[in-house]
């Protein structure tokens, strides 16, 4: 997994220092600038999405935890790089994935950067899922990822889902409508407890949503907000079952 950085560090020679080390032996970390400062980190943290920040604890004009406090919420993992080791627990109450002692050393490096890999790679896998929560407490209730995350949906409020490619559009009740890059073979899987019923290669419907069925070889649905759909032959015995 690549893993986009910047480093923060007052001094030149640490600098040139990690960047090669990262070269050589991280090549999946790519840096994406330089910082000798807290505001010139605060320009790269600002105008970049990083996914790692290596940062010197002491530097001219503030130093890390300053920098970290300006920039409020930390979207990033952060590596602790220093001389001085009493600033561990410190780093740790500011949730640092790791911290390095200068000299650095290149397993404890490799070490560090895996552990963040590892990290991100969790995250990832959970922004990618459509994720159908197991708690009780939470029934009734759907997430779709997003960029930073995921948004929790009530299923009652969708109407119905419609295939698009390896893409699946979700219509909500507020004429709202959601893209999601998951098929819609994943939604019927995932909301096969829900009361959703596959009525065409296109189209997963809430049956809690339907209003009328007109009949014919497969026949038609409409829905509450007055959208009709065709629903296949093939799947047709489908959704009457929920009606008989």
């Amino acid at each position: 997994m690549k893993l986009n950085a910047i480093i923060v560090e007052d001094e030149e020679t640490s600098r040139e220092i990690l960047k090669n080390y990262l070269k050589k032996y991280c090549p999946n970390v790519t840096v994406l600038g330089e910082a000798a400062n807290v505001d010139e980190a605060l320009v790269l943290i600002r105008n970049n999405d990083l996914d790692l920040v290596f940062l010197d604890v002491e530097m001219p004009y503030g130093n890390a935890f300053d920098l970290l406090e300006k920039v409020g919420d930390v979207n990033f993992e952060t590596i602790f790089v220093t001389a001085y080791n009493h600033y561990a627990i410190e780093a740790l109450n500011v949730h640092a994935s790791y911290y390095l002692m200068k000299p650095i050393s290149i397993d404890e490096l490799i070490k560090a950067v895996d552990y963040v890999t590892e990290i991100k790679i969790k995250e990832e896998a959970l922004q990618n899922q459509v994720l159908v929560p197991k708690t009780s407490t939470v029934n009734g209730k759907i997430t779709i990822p997003q960029l930073d995350g995921f948004e929790v949906i009530d299923t009652s409020v969708i109407l119905y889902c419609k295939a698009d490619d390896n893409y699946t559009e979700i219509y909500l009740k507020n004429n709202k409508k959601k893209l999601v890059s998951k098929t819609l073979k994943y939604f019927e899987e995932a909301l096969v407890n829900a009361s959703f019923a596959r009525v065409h290669k296109s189209y997963l419907v809430n049956v809690n949503e339907v209003v009328k069925y007109q009949k014919g070889k497969g026949g038609s649905v409409v829905l509450s907000n007055g959208k009709e759909l065709m629903v296949s032959a093939s799947r047709k015995s489908e959704l009457l079952a929920y009606f008989k």
